[in-house]
């Protein structure tokens, strides 16, 4: 009983760290934009900023605490470290290879893409209600993007594709290994400002019109949500964890609108309405069964 206990209690632990992360993330774009930066610059500038960010945040833990755990842990922490910097310069190309809409579509195949390396490579066989849940998401993630979706570039589609796989492949890794991996995108965010720099001619060909709001995302959002994102496969399954990137899909196109005044179409609400109704519902439906298995295994004393 006692071990069902704890396995419900470390569920819950990644259930909030994941869903904090995947929360940060949304403010991503709209900081972003606030900085009103060329492409290239914002690049460099925030993969820099989270890098040395991550490295502050590493030093602070061992000074300040008793975990003295390495930055990247062994063979499997490198080889998500250097997945993670892969799959961002193949994101960072896709961005500029097809349109915004093919791009986080293609994306919201990462739970299912999750499933199936889970199950395939770990024997993580998800439940009915993950598929449901997953279906009923990739169905508000079409809704929220049928309106521009456009035929876009073939090349671009493949790099969100290879993307998609490629965020899958990093969460089962991450799974299977259950140990902290929260530093693994941060330190790999260093690939990408390498060659955000090597584009632009240097870091004095750095254009950011308004830095402060950068600074805020590089130093702080993005170290932040990464690290939650990527220590969640420590406590829950892969296609949980995947669910959980979605929320930026729906949440940041919110902030544009009270930002910039973009305002969202009555197709894109109800597809974001439908990718929340499906996140809380599983969540919910996780912890009741853990609750139920719980009592279940609690013993009875006669009256």
């Amino acid at each position: 009983m006692s071990d069902h206990i704890q396995q419900a209690a470390e569920h819950r632990k990644g259930l909030m760290i994941t869903a904090f992360g995947g929360l940060a993330l949304t403010i991503d774009i709209p900081l972003i934009k606030l900085s009103e930066g060329e492409a290239w610059s914002v690049v460099a500038a925030r993969g820099g900023m989270t890098f040395f960010a991550a490295l502050v945040m590493w030093a602070a833990l061992r000074l300040f605490t008793s975990n003295r755990a390495p930055i990247i842990p062994g063979r499997t922490g490198l080889l998500v470290t250097g997945l993670y910097g892969i799959a961002a310069i193949s994101f960072m190309l896709a961005v500029f290879h097809t349109t915004t809409a093919n791009l986080v579509f293609i994306l919201a195949f990462n739970p299912m893409f999750s499933a199936l390396m889970g199950w395939l490579l770990i024997g993580e066989k998800p439940k009915p209600q993950t598929f449901v849940a997953m279906a009923a998401m990739i169905i508000g993630v079409g809704l929220i993007v049928s309106d521009g979706l456009q035929a876009g570039n073939m090349i671009g589609n493949g790099l969100a594709l290879f993307t998609s796989l490629l965020l899958s492949l990093i969460i089962t890794i991450s799974r299977k290994a259950r140990t902290g991996m929260g530093f693994a995108p941060l330190i790999a965010a260093i690939v990408p400002c390498i060659v955000g720099l090597a584009i632009i001619g240097g870091p004095t060909a750095i254009v950011l019109p308004h830095p402060g709001w950068l600074a805020l995302n590089g130093l702080l959002v993005i170290p932040v949500a990464f690290w939650c994102l990527a220590t969640g496969p420590k406590y829950i399954s892969g296609p949980e964890v995947a669910m959980f990137y979605l929320l930026e899909t729906i949440l940041a196109p919110v902030w544009m609108w009270m930002i910039f005044s973009e305002v969202p179409t009555r197709i894109g609400l109800i597809g974001g309405a439908i990718i929340v109704v499906a996140l809380v519902a599983h969540s919910l439906w996780q912890l009741i069964s853990h609750r139920r298995a719980a009592r279940s295994l609690a013993p009875r004393h006669p009256l």
